[in-house]
């Protein structure tokens, strides 16, 4: 016989109850209390059958109310499966406080509501089963009440304990890293002034305690700037002897005849008042020399024959630049080169041309028995050395700032100088603005031998020291030696045309210049937008101690197809 289903009063108690958890989880407590004595009260219902119903009608009610709510309820799956993940839940996500409260508020309510609605024999069963019924029960009916309370409380929890850390963990980063590179800021700042201050200095006291009468042009200081600055120099009552105007620099170029007793220190510091540190550039006019080659009795080798130049060179119109002697035009070699010549020498000084015509030969000479690397190149030469009775051949800071612009303004991508000095403001300067304007300056190294100290222009950054090698790769031993060297060519027992007629072989750093300058125009010519300087060092033969030396650089050219 089945027992009745009509709802007893702890059961519409229940869904009374339990109707606010689902809305808005607000009387947690009474809700389990609620979902207990719906599970309990089945058992107990007998005496609460009502007495205007049947028994088969309150079998039915049973099977379509309680059967599947019950069934579904207090299975054997609640028991097995939820029992031990929900404690974990709750004991973590509710702890001691939730467990004290349930089991305060259940024992309340059960007995208040047990004494009003249920008989004491249902009372009795519900006191003495709630113990081991309400873990099972309250966990598969607060289950999902917890889970998504717990969820939602700790997402918002976190999510702002989470937000408020990482704000204050940003904050202090940037805070950190800002004020550390505003410190490194500040500290590099700082030493690059003082790193130029003391530059300055020491220069300028190696201009006043070690000037070599042999190496300037004595009573002459320079003035290099921009045309404003001159503007405001004259406001203050400087006048200058002679002003030339660098069109290719975008600067002037001023002399001074200075009496003997002045000091070119004092003079730069007067300067520098005027116009500020940096604006314009004050120094003596250096003398610069002709690298002093070694000549050979032999017949040395054709340049085509010591470099090997990928096919169709003969064919190239370079454009190429050179700074050095005068150049034979009338030598056989070089009648049919396409040669520019403009001297910036001395007006009135006898010129030699020996060195220079060495070069153009190397670069562009034609001859039934001579062919030059570039024979269809154009060239322009600048003529600045000039014969002095008491130091031979010798060029001016002048003449060197003047034949660049020119070969600036005359379009060339190279520049081939053949000689060596002192470190000058207004040369480096010059070179410092002509490789802003995409041309690439190449020196020769010098030959002062293993020991000898950085010769300028080469040693500047701005300019590719170039050393000579022979035609085994061996070093020529007379070439200057030093971390500014970049590369090497062949240099060594080279054959080239002789002023005045004939041909002679030489050696020396200058001779390898050509080499490279050729190599460096053709790259561009057919490569316009190539780092030229950076491709000419990728592709050099390492030699000597692996990687950079002092002695070969990089390496020895190698010119690629």
């Amino acid at each position: 016989m089945r027992q009745s289903t009509v709802m007893s009063a702890s059961q519409r108690m229940a869904l009374a109850a339990c109707s606010p958890l689902r809305a808005a989880m607000l009387s947690f407590p009474a809700c389990v209390l609620a979902s207990v004595l719906f599970a309990l009260a089945p058992t107990q219902a007998l005496a609460q059958v009502p007495c205007c119903l049947d028994e088969e009608e309150f079998e039915e009610y049973l099977e379509e109310s309680i059967e599947e709510e019950v069934a579904e309820n207090v299975e054997e799956e609640v028991v097995e499966n939820i029992e031990e993940e929900l404690e974990v839940a709750v004991d973590q996500a509710v702890g001691e406080t939730i467990e004290d409260s349930i089991e305060d508020s259940i024992e309340e309510t059960i007995d208040d509501s047990v004494e009003k609605s249920v008989e004491e024999t249902v009372a009795d069963s519900v006191e003495e089963s709630v113990e081991d019924a309400v873990e099972s029960t309250v966990e598969e009916s607060v289950a999902g009440a917890v889970e998504d309370s717990v969820e939602t409380s700790v997402e918002q929890n976190v999510a702002s304990a989470v937000e408020k850390s990482v704000e204050e963990t940003v904050e202090q980063t940037v805070t950190a890293s800002v004020e550390g590179q505003v410190e490194v800021g500040i500290a590099a700042a700082i030493e690059d002034r003082l790193e130029s201050e003391i530059a300055t200095v020491l220069e300028d006291l190696e201009s006043q305690l070690e000037i070599d009468e042999a190496r300037i042009k004595t009573q002459q200081w320079l003035v290099m700037a921009e045309p404003e600055v001159f503007d405001e120099l004259a406001v203050k009552g400087y006048l200058f002897d002679r002003v030339t105007d660098l069109p290719g620099m975008g600067l002037l170029l001023a002399e001074v005849e200075a009496p003997s007793s002045f000091e070119i220190y004092d003079v730069r510091e007067g300067v520098i008042d005027v116009v500020g540190r940096g604006r314009a550039e004050v120094d003596l006019n250096h003398i610069y020399t002709a690298s002093a080659p070694v000549h050979h009795t032999v017949e040395g080798a054709r340049p085509r024959n010591v470099l090997h130049f990928p096919a169709g060179m003969d064919d190239l119109a370079l454009r190429l630049g050179m700074i050095d002697s005068l150049v034979d035009t009338a030598h056989p070699a070089l009648q049919k080169a396409n040669i520019h010549s403009r001297a910036f020498a001395t007006e009135g000084a006898t010129l030699p041309a020996f060195h220079g015509t060495a070069i153009a030969s190397i670069f562009t000479g034609r001859d039934a028995d001579y062919l030059g690397l570039a024979p269809s190149a154009e060239l322009y030469a600048a003529a600045v050395f000039e014969q002095d009775a008491a130091r031979g051949e010798i060029a001016s800071t002048v003449s060197l700032v003047r034949a660049l612009d020119w070969l600036i303004s005359s379009g060339v991508d190279v520049v081939n100088i053949s000689l060596a000095g002192p470190p000058n403001r207004l040369l480096e300067k010059a070179l410092s603005r002509a490789a802003s304007r995409g041309v690439l300056i190449l020196a020769a190294a010098g030959n002062g031998g293993p020991m000898a100290k950085p010769m300028y222009p080469a040693a500047y950054p701005s300019v590719m020291a170039v050393t000579a090698v022979d035609a085994h790769g061996r070093v020529f031993r007379l070439a200057n030696r030093g971390d500014y060297v970049d590369l090497a060519a062949p240099g060594v027992g080279l054959l080239h045309a002789r002023s005045g007629g004939g041909y002679a072989t030489s050696s020396g750093t200058s001779f390898a210049v050509p080499f490279v300058a050729t190599a460096a125009a053709r790259l561009r010519l057919l490569s316009p937008y190539e780092d030229v300087r950076e491709a000419l060092l990728s592709s050099v033969q390492d030699e000597g101690v692996p990687g950079r030396d002092d002695v070969y650089g990089y390496g020895v050219l190698r010119v690629n197809g």
